[in-house]
């Protein structure tokens, strides 16, 4: 499955010359517009319900996400093939090579959880605030030159320090109230990373069957700057300096609410409701890893 759009260049030669060196029966399908690849895994799932089938993603973590939702409640496999700019889900496996076909091939599925946001599915973080802007704000400038690329999250961060440092809503986590008020972001994760490297759940484990839940209080700039460079490494949660303003808890089911329309962010994808049901599904998707060589 690739998107010839990923990263900002066409992976389509480079995957052929994969599969030059591995002897597997496949088919390539580049993908036209967006959710196409869902329609295509989809039908490709329903046509061969008794063919064992598995799913290369090659592109990033939208990519992955389009394959993954055409696959739901079948017995298909999927992995990916990096090609896209943040490429964050398959950073959970950090001693992993994803770039090998070969290691790939001779993997072995795991099942790991996914997240239902309201009618779509997720598989590694739901964020809102100011990383969904930081997310918007990437979507628009990620070809161009000097500001996007590899420098297009921090275009987006520079962007959101502007105009995205508030965010009022409310979040329930499993029935019950958690927090509620001016948020400067907030997220619900099975993985760990987000914007390319930033570590947002540290904690996270992707078959665990829990959604790692935090939300992070408006602050100012200053106080912003101290936060951000442990939050990029991941150390946030366990230093007591920030305890007043980061909160963190785990939970099976989350719900945000807002007067407004709030945008969300799902693997990279911007959505825009009042309100968010977010599930945890465990064990739901078989997910392949590449082996050690």
């Amino acid at each position: 499955m690739v998107n010839p759009t990923a990263g900002g260049r066409n992976c389509f030669n480079a995957v052929q010359d994969m599969l030059q060196r591995v002897d597997i029966d496949h088919l390539v399908y580049c993908t036209q517009d967006a959710h196409d690849a869902t329609t295509f895994v989809s039908s490709m799932c329903s046509k061969h319900p008794d063919v064992r089938l598995r799913f290369y993603a090659c592109g990033g973590d939208g990519t992955l996400n389009e394959v993954v939702s055409g696959l739901v409640d079948t017995s298909a496999e999927v992995t990916c093939i990096p090609f896209g700019s943040g490429n964050d889900y398959i950073k959970c496996w950090p001693n992993r090579d994803f770039t090998s076909l070969e290691s790939l091939v001779a993997g072995t599925p795991q099942s790991v959880d996914l997240m239902k946001v309201n009618d779509r599915y997720c598989i590694n973080v739901c964020n809102f605030g100011f990383e969904a802007e930081v997310c918007r704000t990437m979507q628009h400038v990620r070809r161009m030159p000097l500001i996007g690329g590899p420098m297009a999250y921090y275009t987006g961060i520079a962007h959101s320090l502007l105009y995205a440092m508030h965010t009022q809503c409310s979040i329930e986590v499993d029935g019950q109230k958690w927090r509620e008020g001016d948020m400067l972001l907030g997220s619900a994760a099975c993985g760990q990373y987000v914007g390319g490297g930033f570590r947002c759940a540290p904690r996270a484990i992707v078959d665990d069957g829990w959604l790692e839940v935090q939300s992070v209080d408006s602050i100012h700039l200053p106080r912003f700057l101290q936060v951000i460079g442990h939050y990029r490494a991941g150390r946030h949660l366990d230093m007591p300096e920030f305890s007043d303003i980061i909160h963190y808890t785990r939970a099976r089911r989350v719900k945000i609410m807002s007067e407004h329309d709030l945008s969300v962010v799902i693997d990279g994808e911007l959505l825009r409701n009042n309100v968010f049901n977010i599930e945890c599904l465990p064990s739901k998707i078989k997910f392949v890893t590449p082996i050690n060589k």
